[in-house]
């Protein structure tokens, strides 16, 4: 039986990131009124874990530098990387729509990204494509974004969860249950709901249901990722999609819990195990490093790289702090570095005389790594040992272009949407198929859709 709800809010929004900050923020200035709900005291979520940088192509910050990019190309490039497995609606919206809302957010929200031309083109990035507030990372983003929330009048209630749905035969939705930190529950009406509540990377046993090669891995993403949002909306007939994928990381600091830059690698960084021999090419596949990372034996690598690496990547808030921790080991010979790493010294120096052979042979390695300008390590090194983990989900619901939440069938539910961890994104199946910064790319693409949708068919409600 569907509540009498003393409070019908027009758009609800469920989950205060950068997905539901952008829903939010979107559906008001369409004039809807909205209240976002956010499980956290203090707004963070997955967003606030991460670099804060979004994948978007065909913005004015590429025009202004001269880098030619197109939606077309960002498609391309997606599908490559997916082996052709994303699902292609979601990759064409996902290329058509990132550009407009990074360039929305800078001109209407005043929010200050630009591209990051130190993040360069790998990983299946063509092109410079990376955007970022220079300086700042995800918990920045978080709370420009509720900064300006607030400036819109926008209502946010912290410390609340979703705890249910409540919908008639047809799948409309008629309001939630919503339950406080001391147990208190409290029935809201609305005529729209959004589910920008994550994915489910700290649910122990979604993971191992859905992603069983990661369920004894570190999981490095926001401890309230917890599939809420998946589990009602598939209660209520919801499909799924891609549950398998998700972004892995190879290089989490041990043990400080501090992400290595992606640039190390790129600049000319190397993975090697603690018998001192890589493994990997370094810069093939961001996420999917991290299954050969936890295939090594002792539980742990080290990347190594030099003070040049060091410096090309100073810029980004993780490596400034790693450098304010003094986290990294520094040697001015291989030997020392073998003594700081407890690294056999002759297999540490035959593995980067490889690397450097490989090199100035302009050859692929071993591995299939393709050096061309860029250097191996040399003296003076810098190492830190990391750990592999998983970050985020990727799969999720599935939605269509709009944003609406979709049947097994393909008919969309009457008036649900999703986007970020809560939506299937476009990486694919697996862990193969994630393009750097694209979790981000999906969360403030389909949070701006999923508002747009929503306001939408609550001014046509209004209308007859």
């Amino acid at each position: 039986m569907i509540p009498d709800f003393e409070h019908v809010i027009p758009v609800l929004v469920v989950g205060g990131g950068a997905c539901g900050s952008m829903a939010a923020l979107t559906a008001r200035q369409a004039g809807a009124q909205v209240l976002v709900v956010e499980q956290d005291e203090r707004p963070m979520g997955s967003t606030g874990m991460s670099q804060g940088l979004i994948c978007a192509a065909g913005t004015r910050a590429q025009a202004t530098l001269g880098i030619e990019d197109s939606a077309d190309g960002y498609f391309a490039d997606i599908m490559a990387k997916t082996r052709g497995q994303a699902d292609p609606v979601l990759a064409r919206a996902i290329a058509d729509h990132a550009g407009p809302t990074v360039d929305w957010m800078v001109e209407a929200l005043d929010m200050p990204w630009e591209l990051d031309t130190g993040f360069r083109p790998a990983y299946g990035n063509s092109t410079f494509r990376v955007h970022g507030w220079r300086g700042h990372g995800g918990q920045d983003m978080v709370d420009l974004l509720h900064r300006r929330m607030d400036d819109a009048g926008i209502d946010v209630l912290l410390g609340t969860r979703l705890a249910d749905a409540h919908a008639d035969s047809t799948g409309r939705i008629h309001g939630v249950t919503l339950e406080r930190r001391d147990g208190a529950r409290e029935q809201v009406g609305c005529e729209t709901l959004i589910l920008a509540c994550g994915g489910f990377a700290a649910n122990h046993a979604l993971v191992a249901q859905h992603i069983p090669e990661m369920a004894h891995a570190r999981n490095n993403g926001h401890e309230g990722s917890q599939g809420t949002g998946i589990g009602i909306a598939s209660k209520l007939g919801a499909a799924l999609g891609d549950m398998g994928a998700y972004q892995g990381y190879g290089m989490l600091t041990q043990p400080q819990g501090i992400t290595v830059p992606p640039g190390v690698p790129v600049e000319g960084g190397i993975l090697v195990n603690v018998e001192g021999r890589r493994f990997v090419n370094e810069v093939e596949d961001i996420a999917g490093m991290v299954r050969p990372v936890l295939a090594q034996p002792g539980g742990h690598v080290w990347v190594i790289f030099d003070e040049r690496i060091e410096a090309a990547n100073a810029y980004i808030p993780e490596t400034q702090q790693l450098m304010a921790l003094n986290a990294m080991r520094k040697a001015d010979s291989i030997e020392e570095l073998a003594a700081l790493t407890d690294l056999p010294a002759d297999a540490l120096a035959a593995t980067l005389a490889e690397a450097h052979a490989a090199q100035a042979s302009g050859t692929p390695d071993a591995f299939g790594r393709v050096w061309g300008s860029d250097l191996p390590p040399a003296p003076p090194f810098r190492a830190l040992k990391v750990v592999g983990a998983i970050y985020h989900t990727q799969g999720g619901l599935q939605i269509d272009a709009s944003a609406r939440v979709l049947r097994p069938d393909g008919t969309p539910l009457p008036n649900l949407f999703a986007g970020g961890g809560a939506a299937r994104s476009v990486s694919g199946p697996a862990h193969w198929g994630y393009l750097p910064a694209m979790g981000l790319a999906t969360a403030v693409t389909f949070g701006r859709l999923a508002g747009q949708s929503a306001a939408a068919l609550v001014c046509a409600s209004a209308d007859r």
